[in-house]
C-alpha cells in the first residue's frame, strides 16, 4: 500500500520531513504547495516533485493523495487542516497544533467527523533518549510523578522571520515555538495529567533593545510577540510544573539547553542525560543509574512521518493524539492568560 502524500508550505521545516518519507514503506509525496512560486520550483526540482500548487486547495480535491502533511507557519495550520480533513485526508501537522485551544477544538472535530488520522509532528518524543525515557516511567520505575522541572533556553536564538515573530503569523513567540516541545514532551513522560491553573508571565523585555540580534540575524523591529516566559502549572492529579522558556535569554549555553526533571513517588529522573535517580530505603542507599538504549533509530523528524504513514496504513491510533495536543496549548494559553491578568487563571474556564 502506498499512501500519497501533499506537502502544504515547503520553503522551511518541509524539508526535515522529507527523508522520513522517503523512508516509508507506506508512502510518498507526490505534490507540493506554496505562496511562495520561487521555493515552491526549487523544493520541486530538489525532490523529483513536478506536481506543484499555490493553491493549496488543489492538493484537498485531488483524489489520489491520501496525506496532508501542513508545514506552514501556526497561524495557517487550523484553516488548512480542517480543509484537509474536510476533504477526507489523514492529517500531520507541525507544532503548535494549532495557535490556540479553540482552533485544535475545531481540528478534533474535524477529525471525528472524518474519520481521519490527525497527528501533531511533536518531533522530540521520536528521538532515542526520550522513547528510552518514556519506556522506563511507564515500567513504574519512579512511581507517581508529583512535580516536573522544565525549561528550554536559548541565548540568541529568536528565528528572524515574519513567520516567527509576527503574531498573525504565529499566534505567539518564543512560548509557542519552542515552549511547545519541552512542555509536549514534558507532559508526555508524566502520562498527560489534566492541567486545571496556571500562573506565567510572558515578556518581550531583550526583543526591544536596539541592536538585539540573534543566530539568524538582528531581531526585526516589527516584533510583536514575547521572548520568554515562565509558569507554575498545576494538575488536577495533585502534580506540578514549573517550565521556562526564551529565545533570548542571558543564559550559559551554546546553542540550545533544553532540560527536564521529573519527580515521583519511587524515584526521579533527568532529561536528556536520561538518568534515574532511586533510594533503598531500607539500606539507605542512593542510586544514580544510567539508561544507555539513546541511539535515534532515524532522524527524529523523520521518523514521526514514517510512524504516521504506519499508523494510518494499518489503521493504528495516532503517534499523537490531538487531545494531548489540547492540553499542551490549553496551558501555553494560559501562561497568555495570566500574563494578561496577573493572577492564576483556571483552564476549565
Amino acid at each position: 500500500m502506498s499512501l500519497k502524500v501533499g506537502v502544504i508550505g515547503v520553503g522551511g521545516i518541509a524539508r526535515t520531513h522529507m527523508p522520513g518519507w522517503a523512508a516509508s514503506e507506506h508512502a510518498e509525496v507526490i505534490a507540493g504547495s506554496d505562496i511562495s512560486e520561487t521555493a515552491l520550483q526549487a523544493w520541486g526540482e530538489e525532490n523529483g516533485i513536478s506536481r506543484l500548487e499555490t493553491d493549496p486547495a488543489a492538493l484537498f480535491s485531488d483524489p489520489d493523495i491520501d496525506i496532508i502533511d501542513v508545514c506552514t507557519p501556526n497561524g495557517y495550520h487550523a484553516p488548512l487542516g480542517i480543509a484537509a480533513l474536510q476533504a477526507g485526508k489523514h492529517v500531520i501537522c507541525e507544532k503548535p497544533l494549532a495557535p490556540t485551544p479553540a482552533e485544535i477544538r475545531d481540528m478534533i472535530a474535524a477529525r471525528d467527523a472524518s474519520g481521519k488520522l490527525l497527528m501533531t509532528a511533536q518531533h522530540f518524543r521520536f528521538g532515542g533518549n526520550a522513547m528510552a525515557m518514556k519506556a522506563e516511567i511507564d515500567r513504574g520505575t519512579l512511581g507517581d510523578i508529583y512535580h516536573a522541572r522544565s525549561w528550554m533556553l536559548r541565548r540568541a536564538g529568536l528565528p528572524a522571520r515574519p513567520g516567527f515573530v509576527l503574531k498573525r503569523h504565529s499566534g505567539g513567540g518564543a512560548t509557542i515555538d519552542i515552549g511547545v516541545h519541552i512542555l509536549d514532551l514534558t507532559l508526555w513522560f508524566m502520562g498527560n495529567p489534566q492541567p486545571v491553573a496556571v500562573s506565567g508571565v510572558a515578556r518581550a523585555d531583550l526583543a526591544h533593545i536596539e541592536g538585539a540580534f540573534g543566530l539568524w540575524g538582528n531581531v526585526p523591529p516589527e516584533t510583536d510577540v514575547e521572548e520568554f516566559s515562565a509558569a507554575f502549572v498545576r494538575f488536577e492529579n495533585g502534580a506540578t510544573l514549573v517550565i521556562e522558556i526564551s529565545w533570548l535569554l542571558h543564559h550559559n549555553v551554546v546553542g540550545e539547553d533544553m532540560q527536564m526533571w521529573l519527580y515521583g513517588t519511587r524515584g526521579g529522573s533527568h532529561w536528556p542525560k536520561c538518568e534515574i535517580y532511586s533510594t533503598n530505603y531500607e539500606s539507605q542507599q542512593h542510586y544514580n543509574i544510567a539508561l544507555k538504549r539513546t541511539r535515534d533509530l532515524m532522524e527524529p523528524h523523520a521518523l514521526e512521518c514514517v510512524e504516521f504513514a504506519r499508523a494510518v496504513a494499518e489503521g493504528a491510533p495516532s503517534p499523537v493524539p490531538a487531545e494531548q495536543s489540547l492540553q499542551v496549548l490549553t496551558i501555553l494559553d494560559g501562561i497568555y492568560r495570566s500574563q494578561a491578568s496577573g493572577a492564576e487563571v483556571r483552564l476549565d474556564q
